[in-house]
């Protein structure tokens, strides 16, 4: 039985050009064409992965990176898709809320961090609502801008067939605006995981960007690649979970043809 083409190349394709990547720094390494100081060969890299591995460091960081990633994801993500919503469909919300989205979201998040220290502590509270505010403007932003896009005749449709506002928020508003509704989401996470990298950084003695920072000053430059690779690789997962969410939630997106296909 042969395979799908179109169902193997978006698998086969990545594997074999990170592959290729990897093989070539290998050789290059082995080869002495790069500073093996600056750039340990993979090989040694992963000989450390899993030495790492073995003594826990990698479960302990690991398990509190995820735990600030999600606790703040979720708490800056709720607000933000409901207030987008809102204002997406109420021009007088729009107007009174969006200088102060304007003015607040060019704003660098590591920059308000010791802000967010004086008011919530030195814990892990500041870390998390860091990370929140992070994730709650792109997602306002995107949520927002899918309820602008839709186009005004649903609407009209909607209404001239006495639809109530209820309906015409869950049969129109809402399912329009999930693809870009999704999109948010999709940077929110990756926003979260920049943020609490740089969070780990400067205030933290647990984590992934703790470990990375604890290896740079300990000039340990393979553990220092490990902490890379793993944000690396959470930042892969996050994007092909989503994507299957994304795919189950609204299915017809994905279901346009192809260029060149009837």
């Amino acid at each position: 039985m042969m395979l799908n083409a179109d169902r193997v190349y978006p698998v086969l394709l990545p594997l074999v050009s990170l592959t290729g990547v990897l093989l070539l720094w290998e050789l290059c390494g082995r080869l002495g064409l790069i500073n093996p100081l600056f750039f340990p060969v993979p090989s040694l890299i992963f000989l450390a992965f899993f030495g790492m591995l073995a003594d826990g460091e990698i479960q302990t960081n690991l398990s509190i990176t995820l735990f600030r990633v999600f606790v703040g994801f979720l708490i800056g993500t709720i607000p933000g898709i409901t207030i987008g919503l809102l204002m997406g469909v109420s021009e007088k919300t729009r107007l009174f809320l969006d200088p102060i989205v304007a003015a607040t979201y060019p704003i660098p998040k590591l920059a308000i961090f010791p802000l967010l220290m004086v008011i919530f502590g030195i814990g892990e509270l500041s870390k998390i609502m860091a990370i929140a505010f992070g994730c709650f403007f792109i997602t306002l932003i995107n949520a927002m801008g899918g309820v602008r896009n839709i186009n005004k005749v649903y609407f009209e449709v909607a209404k001239n067939y006495g639809a109530s506002k209820t309906q015409l928020f869950t049969r129109v508003v809402l399912p329009a605006s999930l693809p870009m509704i999704f999109t948010g989401i999709r940077i929110a996470l990756g926003m979260s995981l920049i943020v609490v990298v740089g969070v780990e950084f400067v205030s933290a003695n647990h984590g992934i960007g703790a470990m990375i920072w604890n290896a740079w000053q300990t000039f340990e430059i393979e553990k220092l690649y490990v902490g890379i690779f793993i944000c690396a690789i959470l930042g892969i997962l996050f994007t092909l979970v989503l994507k299957k969410i994304e795919h189950r939630t609204i299915p017809w997106v994905g279901q346009l043809a192809h260029p060149g296909e009837e």
